[in-house]
């Protein structure tokens, strides 16, 4: 099973130096820790600090891992409450290439 800083590798090459989201989000996995991804600097940068983000994007890390994994549908999880998203949602939306394994 992935850790924290590998699920963090795999989004920073996914990301890369301009992903097009143009503005900050952040996944707060609670105790797991924090993804943030910096959408809106040149290049994009990706790291496990907890920074305001313009999305915040809130949810266990199992079910981050079923998303990630294509076991769990990000419409699906919100509408059960297992995804929340604070701030801009059509950045979170953009999100959903970005996490696939």
């Amino acid at each position: 099973m992935a850790d924290l800083a590998t699920v963090t590798d795999h989004i920073r090459g996914a990301v890369g130096d301009n992903s097009g989201l143009g503005k900050t989000v952040k996944i707060d996995l609670g105790e797991t820790g924090k993804i943030y991804i910096d959408g809106a600097s040149v290049p994009n940068s990706v790291t496990n600090e907890d920074k305001p983000a313009d999305a915040t994007v809130s949810m266990s890390w199992d079910d981050f891992m079923a998303l990630s994994n294509g076991q769990l549908d990000p419409m699906m999880a919100f509408m059960q409450g297992k995804l929340k998203i604070a701030g801009d949602m059509m950045i979170a939306q953009k999100l959903a290439p970005l996490l696939k394994r």
